[in-house]
C-alpha cells in the first residue's frame, strides 16, 4: 500500500515514514507538513491512502475538496478525539477512516489495512451517532428541497460540481457556454442556500440522493 503522510511535526512525520518501511504490507512515498504540499505530492505521487494529522487542527473543507478530486485515494484521519461529533465532521470532509489519538503503531497499521478494505471500526457509541446523523442529514436535506427542487440541468451542474470540476469544464462536459454553466450554478448555490462551491461540494457529498430527486423530478433546464 502505497501511502503519504502529512503532518507539520517533522519527528512524528520521520517516525512513522520510518516505521512503515519497515512493514513490508505498507510503501510510503513521502511526508509532507500541510496541505499545499500535499495537493503538490498528490499530482507526483499515486497513493492508495494519505494520512493526515488532525491533532494540529486541519482545514475541513480543503480536505473534502481532495476528497473530491481524487475519489480513489483514501483520507484517514490520524490521532482524531474519539467523539462522536468529531468523528461526524471527519466523515463529512470524505475521511473514510481514523486512529484516535491514544492509539499504538500496530492499531494504525491495522486501521490502515481496514481502511484498504473498506471497513470501518469504531466503539457502539460511534456507530449509533453515525446512524442518527446519518437520519437527521437525510431529512433535513429532503425537507429543504421540497419547495426549491433543482432542475434536470441544475442537478447535472452540481454533480459535476461534485466531483471538484470548473465552471469551463462543466461548460465542456455538458456542451454549454460558460456563461450558462456559471447561471446554473448561481441557481443551484441559492437553492442550496449556500455561498460556496465547496458547501455545495460538500452538500452532494454528505447527502448524494438529492441528485437523483431532482433528475428525476424535472426535464427542463
Amino acid at each position: 500500500m502505497k501511502v503519504i503522510i502529512l503532518t507539520p511535526i517533522r519527528i512524528l512525520g520521520e517516525a512513522l515514514h520510518a516505521s512503515l518501511s519497515r512493514r513490508p504490507e505498507f510503501c510510503p512515498c513521502t511526508t509532507v507538513p500541510n496541505l499545499p504540499a500535499l495537493q503538490e505530492a498528490l499530482n507526483d505521487a499515486q497513493p492508495d491512502l494519505v494520512l493526515i494529522d488532525v491533532t494540529q487542527g486541519i482545514d475541513l473543507d480543503e480536505v473534502r475538496a481532495i476528497a473530491a478530486e481524487r475519489p480513489g485515494v483514501a483520507l484517514m484521519a490520524l490521532g482524531l478525539c474519539e467523539q462522536r461529533q468529531e468523528v461526524i465532521r471527519c466523515g463529512r470532509a470524505g475521511f473514510v477512516g481514523y486512529v484516535a489519538r491514544e492509539a499504538t503503531v500496530d492499531a494504525l497499521c491495522k486501521a490502515m489495512l481496514d481502511v484498504a478494505t473498506g471497513t470501518l471500526h469504531c466503539s457502539p457509541e460511534i456507530s449509533g451517532g453515525l446512524l442518527r446523523a446519518l437520519f437527521r442529514t437525510q431529512h433535513d436535506s429532503q425537507g429543504s428541497l421540497t419547495e426549491t427542487a433543482l432542475t434536470r440541468r441544475e442537478g447535472e451542474v452540481l454533480q459535476l460540481i461534485g466531483r471538484g470540476l470548473t465552471n469551463k469544464e462543466i461548460a465542456r462536459e455538458l456542451h454549454l457556454s460558460t456563461a450558462t454553466i456559471k447561471h446554473h450554478v448561481h441557481g443551484v448555490l441559492g437553492k442550496l442556500q449556500v455561498a460556496k462551491r465547496v458547501q455545495a461540494m460538500r452538500r452532494i457529498r454528505e447527502t448524494p440522493w438529492i441528485v437523483p430527486s431532482a433528475l428525476s423530478s424535472h426535464t427542463h433546464e
